[in-house]
């Protein structure tokens, strides 16, 4: 259980580099949907040809199967990604990610229904720890005074709920398949329905600059196809619940890159939020698994 717990945790960490390699991408003239196809087309080619020479048996499934892939590839990951870009577009960076850890929640209530797991007392608790720390790190809170709107409310619950499903997908997908078939067919079904309306083609001269491929490599590869397996394999052993809330570990390292390498300005609430979130991390570890 402790090494399923490790691939979660290592996982989110690697999606909390995801900025490092998007601000190269935005520098080099690709827009943020754009940047989502090119992340999955990268990320599945490698995957891919990684399984190709490693583990081929990996890349076939039933045909019948497909509404699995569409759950985690589709209606969780680029639909995730569509409502978070949205969010930031309409209001900000802080508001959003707040907005998109709400996930954890949806997460719990839904393995509670579909899989009968506990909603403990110490998961409660480590729910409101985590959000309370999201919004500290953010800086939404108590120093952020910023107006929601309703669209980017709206938005902001889409991207958490469509966070949390890829939770949900991946446990039933898991019954049939390996974390290396949903990783890799998840990425495959992103990069297929992504393309189309990401513009990305209109926009191919971008490719030019080499900020684009070092910034896609990034995130395609260490952002998106190894943090995705490594997820997808904590799942088998770990309570979808439980892991949507170690996974709120992302937070934790976006910030500290933001402080090391950005100079980002280091508050107490900020530290304060970055306690609390590796707090709750620490308070599931106090409760074994239901």
């Amino acid at each position: 259980m402790k090494k399923a717990y490790l691939q979660i945790i290592s996982a989110a960490a690697l999606w909390g580099c995801i900025g490092l390699f998007l601000k190269l991408l935005t520098a080099a003239g690709l827009t943020s949907m754009q940047g989502v196809a090119l992340r999955s087309v990268v990320g599945v080619t490698f995957y891919g040809l990684f399984l190709f020479f490693t583990d081929r048996k990996a890349l076939f499934i039933v045909p019948k199967d497909w509404y699995y892939f569409f759950g985690t590839g589709v209606c969780s990951l680029l639909f995730f990604n569509w409502c978070y870009f949205n969010a930031i577009t309409r209001s900000s960076m802080s508001v959003a990610a707040v907005l998109l850890y709400t996930a954890p929640v949806f997460v719990t209530l839904m393995s509670a229904l579909f899989f009968r797991e506990k909603i403990t007392p110490v998961k409660t608790a480590a729910l409101a720890v985590t959000f309370a720390g999201c919004m500290l790190v953010t800086g939404l809170f108590p120093l952020g005074q910023q107006a929601v709107s309703p669209p980017v409310v709206l938005f902001g619950l889409g991207a958490g709920f469509g966070y949390a499903l890829y939770s949900i997908f991946s446990k039933f997908a898991l019954r049939k398949y390996s974390s290396e078939t949903i990783t890799f067919y998840t990425i495959l079904f992103c990069a297929v329905f992504s393309l189309p309306i990401s513009g990305l083609h209109a926009n191919l001269s971008a490719l030019g600059d080499w900020r684009a491929w070092a910034g896609a490599l990034g995130v395609g590869v260490l952002c998106c196809a190894l943090p995705y397996h490594l997820y997808t394999a904590g799942l088998r052993d770990a309570e979808p619940g439980r892991a949507a809330i170690l996974a709120t570990i992302e937070p934790f390292v976006a910030a500290g890159l933001g402080i090391l390498l950005f100079h980002e300005a280091v508050t107490p609430w900020k530290l304060l939020g970055m306690g609390a979130i590796l707090g709750a991390v620490a308070l599931l570890n106090t409760q074994k698994p239901t």
